[in-house]
């Protein structure tokens, strides 16, 4: 009779500390203990005094993710974000964030984001606009910049609608322009950026006492009841939502586009391909039913995503000691899960650091059902992953049909783990039309 296994206390302890300030290069710290101790370990933190679990086994991510997912809050960094998002959906905790998941939910729905696609293609004509001006005059292009520039476009238009234009500054400027025009995001921006709850709001007051509605998410937030209380959203927390979708449905999509193009460039093979799928589509924009049948499309995003998931370190802290494997997990334990680290897991995914757009095209078809988490899993996967592949898919569907980019010798691609993985230097390309 085979004897029982017994849990051992914890996993091993890394040989370097770490602190999480989202400034220094926290992930090529992780990546290289990842490579030293496995699936499963501690790093000393000297600033909090305590040990962190690094956890990177699919199976770790479906145990803290999903399958014990209300035994674990948000973690390490939650606080800064705070300061920045109020508590909003990606901060708050609990019953209130339950209620609020369900209040803005129907906003998302799969039959209103379809209704949004004139939003995203009037996005990306004004983007193609500008490249074709810079094709003509052969100047290059800063695509990270552009791809800020599209992606705020949309989700400000999906945001307010018909409104966004009565927002603008007295001198015609966009109050949002600095989203796009700053790179940093400490306390100075959170303050100028929570400033912007003035404009927001008096939009608000004025669509209630006029009683506009418009097809965007704020109209459907005014008018978002709780289910048990029959209350609408309180002031503050309309604002906290609105500022936390304009901030996370902006620039994870950024700067999923810009590894897209990045990786495009060096990409000769597939690149080759998608330009043939694209031509043999029906001549005109994508309409929401066509994006199904682009296939390569599907791919290049979501290898993309693999290589490059946008929230590359989801941060919890386990409110109950619980057991994960072999080890015990005490209560108050802060754990790290790092899509980036799963996604090159080398025992799921073949040549890891390779880009191979024909190894998957979404999670059902991930080497591991929880290998794949670019929007994170389970209940608090992102309510916006939707719009964000429907705004991603025809933005390649449109722009790669149209152009083709190539980059500008001399540069380095490096990757900045921030908030969200950027690239640490703006991406410079040449443009080029395909079809005049």
């Amino acid at each position: 009779m085979n004897a029982q296994v017994q849990p051992v206390c914890e996993p091993p302890l890394a040989s370097e500390p770490l602190d999480i300030t989202f400034e220094s290069d926290a992930l090529s710290t992780l990546v290289r203990m990842f490579e030293q101790c496995g699936d499963a370990f501690r790093v000393r933190s000297p600033t909090m005094q305590k040990d962190i679990w690094v956890l990177s086994h699919p199976e770790h991510v479906r145990h803290v993710l999903v399958d014990h997912h209300a035994n674990f809050t948000k973690g390490i960094g939650i606080e800064r974000v705070a300061i920045l998002l109020g508590n909003g959906l990606m901060t708050s905790e609990g019953d209130h964030w339950r209620v609020q998941r369900k209040m803005v939910q129907p906003a998302f729905h799969r039959r209103v984001i379809s209704t949004w696609m004139p939003h995203i293609h009037a996005a990306n004509a004004r983007l193609a606009q500008r490249w074709s001006d810079a094709a003509r005059t052969g100047a290059t292009i800063n695509v990270t910049q552009h791809m800020s520039d599209v992606t705020l476009d949309v989700v400000l238009r999906a945001l307010f609608g018909d409104d966004l234009t009565r927002l603008d500054l007295p001198d015609g400027t966009s109050p949002f322009a600095m989203l796009t025009d700053e790179t940093a995001r400490n306390l100075a921006f959170a303050y100028r950026f929570r400033q912007l709850g003035k404009i927001i709001m008096d939009d608000v007051a004025r669509r209630r006492r006029d009683g506009v509605r418009h097809n965007d998410i704020v109209s459907a937030l005014i008018d978002a009841r709780d289910r048990q209380t029959g209350e609408p959203m309180a002031d503050r927390q309309l604002l906290d939502e609105i500022l936390t979708l304009i901030v996370a449905g902006h620039e994870t999509t950024a700067s999923s586009l810009n590894w897209f193009w990045t990786l495009l460039a060096q990409a000769h093979d597939y690149r080759q391909r998608l330009h043939i799928e694209l031509d043999a589509a029906a001549p005109g924009l994508p309409a929401y039913e066509d994006l199904d049948g682009f296939d390569l499309v599907q791919r290049g995003v979501a290898e993309t995503l693999r290589m490059y998931p946008p929230g590359w370190l989801l941060t919890r802290r386990s409110i109950e000691a619980s057991t994960i494997d072999t080890f015990n997990l005490p209560a108050g334990t802060d754990v790290l899960v790092s899509p980036y680290i799963v996604q090159r897991h080398p025992a799921f995914w073949p040549r890891p650091n390779v880009f191979d757009p024909d190894r998957v095209a979404n999670a059902t078809h991930a080497p591991h059902r929880f290998a794949f988490l670019p929007f994170g899993l389970g209940p608090r996967a992102c309510i916006g992953e939707h719009l964000a592949m429907i705004e991603m898919h025809t933005h390649v569907a449109t722009l790669a049909r149209q152009f083709e980019l190539t980059l500008v010798e001399g540069q380095t691609i490096e990757i900045e783990p921030h908030v969200n993985l950027r690239t640490r230097h703006p991406v410079q390309m040449h443009v080029r039309e395909r079809h005049r």
